[in-house]
């Protein structure tokens, strides 16, 4: 992947992942309108599992294939920055009031979780740098936690929604008529294995790239690949904004932050060298902070809800979460 070849196969990736994104939220609305499941439930996990599976595959092939296992942490943690960054985008985009006053509160109950699973990875990242090799055979104390956390925070968001539903039984009219539920899974499929495909392509698009502009793995890993493999994220999040899904928006973004770090736990299985954690730069830690501080802010704002617009663009935690980026990506660059 030389000159401009690998740039076209960037932009036809780029392409396929937003022709086929605009389906996957289309259909994915269908199925929460037509199974009862919030926007919240359908985000944070349909939506959010297909979309970050570039960040899966990526980070396997980091720790086994390529065997950079800096590049597998600062993609999965770089990737969680970028998808609250996301969330400040939206708010700039989205018209009217805020977008905290339009999302659901129960968005509050997984951002919870990634606190939780971010405490771990910056717990196991800590004492891995202070010496302390707790183990089960080659495989980091704070993997099994982090698996653990994830499927415990997936069910609670389960029985949150169904208690929602619950509370309100009042039938409400179906939005899609013209389709039925086994068509909409179908169509959804679909869209979902071109996203994959494209996605799973991309990372190694992204490193060809990298290599042509000589930059470090700390830095490759957090912010460039990372961004790579945040495009699915990106457009899928985009495109359920301009349909009105706000809470699939929000909830695919806060999901794939959950999926992430427990892609995290999955790497640290694949990688037989070791705890994964402990063959990272102790330099993740700042991004584990960063991922830490944003969410307070996203959970802060979704209690508080927000009214005003600074410089009539987006909410105050919005602007929090672009200088938390920011100050995030120029520690970073500046320790790669």
């Amino acid at each position: 992947m030389e000159g401009m070849g690998v740039w076209i196969q960037f932009l036809v990736c780029i392409v396929l992942i937003g022709v086929a994104g605009v389906q996957l939220t289309r259909y994915g609305d269908v199925i929460a309108d037509k199974t009862g499941l919030g926007g919240t439930w359908i985000g944070l996990v349909l939506v959010a599992t297909v979309t970050s599976l570039p960040e899966l595959a990526s980070g396997i092939s980091s720790v086994t294939i390529a065997d950079v296992p800096d590049i597998a942490v600062g993609n999965v943690l770089g990737a969680c920055v970028l998808n609250l960054t996301i969330l400040a985008l939206l708010d700039a985009l989205h018209r009217g009031e805020t977008l905290y006053q339009r999302a659901s509160p129960g968005h509050i109950l997984p951002a919870g979780f990634v606190i939780l699973l971010l405490g771990i990875t910056g717990f196991g990242l800590l004492t891995a740098e202070v010496g302390q090799d707790w183990r089960l055979w080659h495989v980091g104390f704070y993997t099994p936690l982090i698996l653990i956390g994830y499927f415990v925070a997936v069910r609670t968001v389960y029985r949150h929604e169904m208690a929602q539903v619950a509370r309100f039984t009042e039938a409400e009219p179906d939005r899609y008529p013209g389709l039925s539920l086994r068509t909409a899974v179908l169509r959804y499929s679909l869209a979902a294995v071109v996203v994959i495909a494209a996605g799973i392509w991309l990372p190694f698009v992204g490193e060809g790239i990298a290599r042509q502009m000589g930059w470090t793995e700390s830095f490759v890993g957090t912010l460039f690949v990372a961004l790579v493999t945040t495009v699915p994220e990106l457009v899928v999040t985009l495109s359920a904004l301009r349909i009105g899904a706000v809470d699939m928006a929000i909830g695919n973004l806060l999901g794939s932050s959950l999926f992430n770090l427990m892609i995290l736990a999955v790497d640290d299985l694949f990688y037989v060298a070791g705890p994964l954690l402990g063959a990272a730069s102790p330099a993740h830690a700042v991004t584990v902070f960063s991922v830490t501080m944003m969410t307070g802010v996203v959970i802060v704002s979704l209690f508080y809800r927000p009214r005003a617009r600074l410089l009539k663009t987006m909410g105050w935690g919005s602007l929090v979460l672009l200088a938390i980026y920011a100050l995030n990506s120029a520690v970073v660059y500046i320790h790669g």
